[in-house]
């Protein structure tokens, strides 16, 4: 598995979440919502120290990656985050 990020998706979360060089962002499961990989369950995210990383990517200063915990919700599938220029909002795609 691995986390694929945009240039303009890195640069929302530098601007919405005040992110510096060497800042965190956790991508993982919360109950409740839906998405294409894992009914009832949703993506969410966080600035947050990592304590056991799974799959990471490093981009323009930031790191941002995925726990072993929350692995069994991408079920073998990629995370590719865009952004939405009229939603003014990062998307999630799931990719084999």
């Amino acid at each position: 598995m691995e986390i694929y990020i945009s240039d303009e998706a890195t640069k929302w979360f530098k601007e919405e979440m005040f992110l510096e060089k060497g800042d965190h962002i956790r991508f993982f499961v919360k109950y409740g919502g839906s998405s294409p990989v894992q009914e009832g369950f949703s993506l969410g995210m966080a600035k947050e120290e990592p304590s056991d990383i799974a799959v990471k990517k490093e981009q323009n200063g930031i790191l941002f990656y995925i726990e072993e915990k929350d692995l069994w919700y991408f079920d073998n599938h990629n995370l590719h985050v865009d952004y939405d220029k009229e939603l003014d909002e990062p998307i999630y795609m799931y990719k084999k």
